[in-house]
């Protein structure tokens, strides 16, 4: 069957290597809800690559550590936030899955109630209440000057 869905015009996604693709895949289903969309396999039935949706928008590819291209990384090196309105389900979830929990639920220095795991392959996943600032340029309205960045509310970098 062919599917009639159009792909977005545009997006950010998140590329994260894995030793265990599999067992990554099943453990983001699992920990965090994630979504397969695509899962290609290679001609011994290996994940090639996947492709993996957060219901609450935004998507993570899968790449194993045999890919070729200048911007696999190694595994276990991705650091991810999730946006989540119910950030305690978020957290029961992915702790009856066996996430490594390295911080639990906590409430930031800018209002944000989130908790930070570690997955099967190292890589970092911070889920929590903060969804960002108002999308700046051609998406929305704001934007900050050069000389405005770190003058918002949010994470400030020095």
């Amino acid at each position: 069957m062919t599917s009639t869905a159009k792909p977005p015009a545009s997006g950010t996604f998140v590329v994260i290597t894995a030793a265990r693709p599999e067992q990554l895949i099943d453990f983001l289903r699992a920990a965090f809800d994630f979504v397969p969309n695509a899962v290609h396999r290679d001609a011994a039935g290996a994940v090639a690559h996947a492709q993996l949706d957060w219901p609450g928008g935004g998507s993570v590819l899968i790449s194993p550590v045999n890919s070729e291209g200048p911007w696999i990384r190694p595994a276990g090196s991705a650091g991810v936030h999730l946006f989540a309105t119910d950030v305690d389900a978020a957290f029961e979830r992915a702790r009856v899955a066996g996430a490594e929990l390295l911080a639990g639920l906590t409430t930031t220095s800018y209002g944000a109630r989130e908790f930070v795991a570690r997955d099967p392959e190292g890589n970092l996943w911070s889920v929590g209440t903060y969804a960002g600032e108002p999308h700046s340029g051609p998406f929305g309205s704001g934007g900050l000057r050069p000389d405005e960045v770190g003058t918002r509310r949010g994470p400030q970098r020095s």
